[in-house]
């Protein structure tokens, strides 16, 4: 017994080490970087294992002889590989697995697998899942892993590698192709449809996942909207795999970033998924009083009751608390006549703003070629306001003349909410007639503004006066005034005693003031007064494909109403109407390069506030406008990366300036005509799977070409647009090291530079191009990563943007953020 014991033992030994092959592995996405949950099977074994967080899987145990692997995940194709495995062999496999396109999809509900700087689908240029290099207009975008490589955490750092957009100040107040486009407009978008943000602060991009911007209006699908191009805010969706992670951020100016993404399944059954952005921001700041935090809450919800229907709800609150910066002011036209972190505020100023966004949609697939699209999008912003700021002006002495160390001030104190609601409802169907094929899209859009009754402003400023009371100072009448003795260099003479204190650039007196002890009066403008607009869109789209050609022709038909005096005896509605036209081509001249060319039409109507102001000079005209683009779009290394270039002339007409009247500060001139004429390249991709690019350049003539009648308005003509450079460019490249020394090290390198910018309140003034140097270090160990950034390396003194030199927008000097993040 005992013997056949032991020859029981030593054949089952035998059998044992014959069976010691081994196969095991890493997946990794096209950027290096691990791929957890992929699903990893040998067919015909019945053996299978999924990937752990570092990508990892084993197979042992192995008979020698041949094995078909094959690996899947979501969003992810399928991959195979043969492999011949002898006895006692150990194979090491390292795959990449490239991100799935999901073309089905007409609607961006299905949360975005890709790992890389590259984005193969568009949804806002056409409404259907488009890939880029068959839309007929130039889109860029910066997906979330450069904004994570990047430590990016404002629209505002994101941007900057857009190719044609610049900052026109550190606001949300952006320049697209030299035309102006900021939080306050209503054409924005988010997740494909229209909304706003407060124009003071730049939102939060932990939640995105993806900033894009159509060039040119997208008027055709989205109705009134900038010439220059429409941002799109693109969030996190939930995926069907269990994704955690945790961020960390410490640094420069006392930053403190503390943000989580939590997203998966919520039954078994994965019809009910769930995803969750969290982040906490508290953050001084290179100037002088201000600081900033944010508390940002981002839930989605998906739920799939069947294969063909979804439903989505988002929300996106946002709760700040900062300090409004008016920007730097300097002593004459000198730019370094003081800091850069010099500010005009007191230390009780506060804004306080909420802002929240929820959407609702529905996607019904009611067979493969047909679709049926409803979303609501809910915004509401409100905001509270002390702050002291420049007026606009410096001091004066008895005679009415500038001094030029002095800073006039005033005071507001304001209360404001703003509403914004958008119903987008669209049907999609794809349909073949003989070599022909159809995407054929109809859809209708409701969208509603309401600054409702309740919102109001009171500002101090102005000179004091002997009988109580303030007003403007009159040079032939100093006898009105009252005065106070004015020391500077060792000399004291007289001036007009102001309202609110001076700012003395010379003392930079930032101080705890009264708000009590000044004189106010009640102040209507554009942020308090009560509006009501209502624009009733609607459209047909139709692209067809024949061979190498697609041609993509669409329609709109606009009613926008606006509610002038609304909420008075007076309301009246103001209507307006449009056609717009759009017609684009695409031509695939090979396998890698298309070539496209588009021309569409847009417009913009002048709000009521505006046409009701007695003081503006108007009525005006609709801001009309039409864009020709001729480009090319391509796709190398087995299409890793993407290679563009677009050649645009933007005309609009009928846009308002201010005049710069200073006894009258409401008054507007409507500009005959404006012109932009440009070039553009982007590059974006990957050089390497572990190698990581995104370069981009542009040259852009913005150019007023007519400035109407008046003969004053001549000397605009030929200068080049506000805040918009001729040229500008950006480069930001990864590499991360593969070898057994170095693995999990990586290292990121850019820049951006600008031309020199005219500013927009005054002509004879302009701010410096600049070229800033960024890099970052990374270390990445199991479900650890370990990240510097390193930015203005050079520590140059810049400005993004300026209205004159009074009101300069200064950018960050040299600072690092480090930040440790933990996935799992």
């Amino acid at each position: 017994m005992k013997i056949s014991f032991t020859c029981l033992l030593i054949l089952s030994s035998c059998l044992c080490f014959a069976q010691t092959g081994l196969i095991k592995g890493r997946v990794s996405n096209e950027s290096g970087d691990p791929v957890e949950a992929i699903n990893i099977i040998l067919k015909g074994t019945g053996k299978g294992t999924t990937t752990s967080a570092s990508g990892e899987f084993t197979f042992s145990g192995l008979a020698a002889g041949s094995y078909q692997l094959v690996a899947t995940g979501v969003g992810y194709q399928t991959l195979g590989r043969t492999i011949s495995l002898a006895e006692q062999q150990t194979v090491t496999l390292n795959l990449t697995v490239q991100e799935a396109m999901q073309e089905l999809q007409t609607v961006e509900i299905v949360g975005r697998r890709e790992t890389t700087y590259k984005n193969d689908i568009s949804f806002i240029a056409s409404k259907t899942a488009t890939p880029l290099k068959d839309v007929p207009q130039a889109v860029s975008y910066v997906t979330k892993e450069v904004l994570r490589d990047q430590g990016a955490f404002t629209m505002g750092d994101a941007v900057k590698n857009m190719s044609g957009v610049n900052q026109f100040t550190f606001y949300d107040d952006l320049t697209i192709r030299g035309f102006r486009m900021n939080g306050g407009s209503t054409t924005q978008l988010f997740n494909g449809l229209r909304t706003f943000s407060g124009f003071w602060k730049q939102p939060p991009v932990n939640y995105l996942e993806r900033v894009e911007v159509v060039k040119g209006a997208a008027s055709a699908l989205y109705g009134n909207s900038s010439p220059g191009g429409t941002i799109n805010r693109v969030t996190k969706k939930p995926l069907t795999t269990p994704q955690k992670s945790l961020l960390f951020t410490t640094g420069s100016f006392n930053t403190m970033r503390v943000l989580a993404d939590f997203t998966g399944p919520m039954n078994e059954s994965k019809t009910l998924l769930y995803r969750l952005n969290l982040g906490y921001v508290n953050a001084q700041s290179f100037r002088n009083l201000q600081f900033d935090k944010n508390i940002i809450i981002a839930p989605s919800v998906s739920f799939l009751p069947t294969t063909k229907t979804r439903i989505n709800f988002d929300l996106v609150y946002n709760k700040s608390n900062s300090r409004l910066d008016r920007g730097q002011s300097v002593k004459g036209n000198d730019l370094y006549s003081s800091s850069t972190a010099t500010s005009l505020n007191a230390v009780n100023d506060y804004l306080n703003e909420e802002t929240y966004l929820i959407t609702t949609s529905l996607n019904h697939q009611f067979s493969a070629n047909t679709s049926f699209n409803m979303a609501y999008l809910r915004t509401g912003y409100t905001e509270d306001l002390l702050e002291h700021r420049s007026s606009n002006v410096n001091a004066i002495d008895s005679a009415g003349k500038a001094i030029d160390n002095l800073v006039a001030r005033q005071v507001f104190v304001r209360q404001t909410k703003s509403f914004m609601d958008n119903v987008s409802l669209f049907l999609n169907h794809n349909f073949r007639t003989g070599r022909a094929e159809h995407k054929f899209v109809v859809g209708y859009d409701y969208i509603q503004s309401t600054t409702p009754k309740g919102s109001g402003q009171q500002t101090a400023n102005g000179y004091l006066l002997k009988a109580g009371g303030a007003a403007a100072y009159n040079a032939k009448r100093p006898d009105l005034y009252q005065f106070y003795n004015y020391t500077a260099n060792g000399v004291t003479r007289s001036i007009p005693k102001p309202n609110v204190s001076h700012y003395d650039l010379t003392l930079q007196n930032n101080q705890l003031e009264d708000p009590t002890k000044y004189i106010y009066n009640v102040t209507t403008n554009a942020s308090t007064t009560p509006v009501f607009y209502s624009l009733h869109g609607i459209y047909l789209q139709e692209q067809v494909k024949i061979d190498r050609l697609q041609i993509l022709l669409g329609l709109r038909y606009d009613t926008y109403i606006d509610k002038k005096g609304y909420t008075t005896s007076t309301e009246s509605n103001v209507t307006q109407h449009a056609f717009l036209p759009r017609i684009g081509a695409v031509y695939s001249v090979t396998k890698n390069v298309n070539l496209y060319g588009t021309y569409t039409t847009g417009y913009n109507p002048q709000d009521a506030t505006v046409q009701s102001d007695p003081l503006s000079g108007g009525p005006f005209d609709p801001i009309r406008s039409t864009l020709k683009e001729v480009g090319l779009k391509s796709e190398w290394l087995d299409g890793r990366l993407t290679a563009n270039l677009s050649v645009y002339d933007i005309t609009q007409t009928n846009t308002l300036y201010s005049a710069n009247a200073a006894d009258n500060p409401n008054l507007m001139i409507q500009i005959g005509q404006e012109r932009a004429k440009g070039v553009e390249v982007d590059v974006t991709g990957n050089i390497l799977p572990n190698w990581s690019l995104i370069a981009t350049y542009s040259r852009n003539d913005a150019k007023i070409t007519d400035a109407g009648s008046r003969a004053a308005d001549q000397v605009l003509v030929n200068m080049q647009k506000p805040n918009a450079p001729k040229e500008q460019g950006s480069l930001w490249t990864k590499y991360t090291f593969v070898s057994a020394g170095l693995n999990g090290l990586g290292i990121g390198l850019g820049g951006n530079f600008v031309t020199e910018r005219n500013l927009s309140l005054n002509n004879t003034q302009t701010i410096p191009g600049y070229t800033l140097l960024n890099a970052a270090v990374y270390y990445k160990i199991d479900k650890f990563q370990f990240q510097v950034n390193l930015n203005n390396l050079a520590n140059k003194t810049y400005w993004v943007g300026g209205y004159d030199y009074l009101r300069l927008f200064p950018g960050t000097p040299r600072n690092f953020m480090a930040t440790v993040s933990y996935t799992f």
